[in-house]
């Protein structure tokens, strides 16, 4: 059954289209994920889904619910932790699950045992009545998550909610967020620009770039889908002229290029390596490393893109940085 049904949904702002006429359904119980880089348009679909903004065009339903004609019953069905925070680090941590509760018009009784269902479940009842300025970034995270479950709603949307904190803070996060949808049977939309974050967590993956969907399946299938191994030569010498040769060889399926490095895709890459490494002496193609892995979602991300996400961040950046340029004369 389809929790969320999205279709043809985009949004304009003036001539730039943020998110581009996507379609795509997600099931009860899923953990679904949008990948992509900062400014690929992850952020603006979801503020479109939780009724922050008003697609140009295009529709979509939340639990049965219209995005733009029953407003109301989407936001009380949906719970939202958002990129940037936004706990009151004056209050305690029971104090911010306290106001949460009241402002969706929560029975006291309930909301009392509900707020300590929720401190157990993200494990901070020995921090409830702490201030939240003093927790670390893990547990606001957590009181954040924690509190996106106060009112039981259908469905969860994390945008970007590892952001910001250390690798062993985020596989916790992991941990939790797991344990919502097994546990809790919550179905789950994430955000995210880490790879191995969408890759461990979700059911099924949507590359968004550029405000289009350009993959959408499971990890497995999207890797399925490059065909084979990757080889990842390190070159030295003219890459272009390299690049040429290679590709002349006719079981390589195909080859990219990032710095020095060169990547073949080639079935029972076990077996090729030796027929590369003969090939390129024979042709005056200086190998300094070989290395053979599985595909990854980073694989898949640049064939459907041609850049990394990383790289993809750093247009973004730098797209920013010429803006603010031109705003303010050089100013910093």
């Amino acid at each position: 059954m389809d929790v969320i049904s999205v279709k043809g949904l985009t949004k304009k702002f003036g001539t730039l289209k943020a998110v581009d006429n996507i379609s795509f359904q997600v099931k009860e119980n899923e953990i679904f994920g949008l990948l992509g880089p900062n400014g690929a348009g992850k952020t603006t679909t979801i503020k479109m889904l939780i009724t922050l903004l008003t697609p140009t065009s295009g529709e979509a339903t939340i639990a049965g619910a219209d995005i733009r004609k029953d407003k109301r019953k989407v936001r009380d069905s949906i719970g939202v932790v958002f990129q940037d925070p936004s706990l009151d680090d004056q209050l305690t941590g029971r104090e911010n699950l306290e106001f949460h509760a009241i402002l969706y018009r929560m029975d006291k009784s309930k909301r009392k045992k509900k707020i300590q269902d929720v401190l157990k479940l993200v494990e901070l009842e020995d921090k409830a009545d702490i201030l939240v300025k003093n927790y670390s970034g893990g547990m606001k995270r957590r009181l954040e998550i924690g509190r996106g479950l106060m009112h039981e709603p259908s469905v969860i949307f994390l945008d970007e909610p590892t952001i910001g904190l250390d690798p062993q803070t985020r596989r916790h996060m992991w941990d939790y967020i797991q344990k919502l949808n097994t546990q809790h049977k919550t179905t789950l939309i994430l955000t995210t620009h880490y790879i191995e974050e969408a890759d461990y967590l979700c059911g099924r993956v949507a590359f968004i770039d550029h405000g289009k969907i350009v993959a959408l399946d499971t990890p497995n299938a999207l890797k399925e889908k490059m065909g084979g191994d990757i080889i990842t030569l390190k070159i030295k010498g003219d890459l272009g002229k390299d690049i040429k040769k290679l590709k002349g060889i006719s079981w390589v399926k195909a080859v990219s290029a990032h710095d020095d490095l060169i990547e073949l895709t080639v079935e029972k890459g076990n077996e090729r390596i030796s027929e590369i490494v003969m090939f390129a002496k024979k042709h005056g193609i200086a190998i300094s490393s070989v290395d053979l892995r599985k595909p990854s979602l980073e694989d898949v991300f640049i064939k459907y893109t041609g850049k990394t996400i990383r790289e993809e961040e750093g247009t973004w950046r730098d797209r920013l940085r010429v803006r603010h340029m031109l705003m303010t004369g050089g100013r910093r």
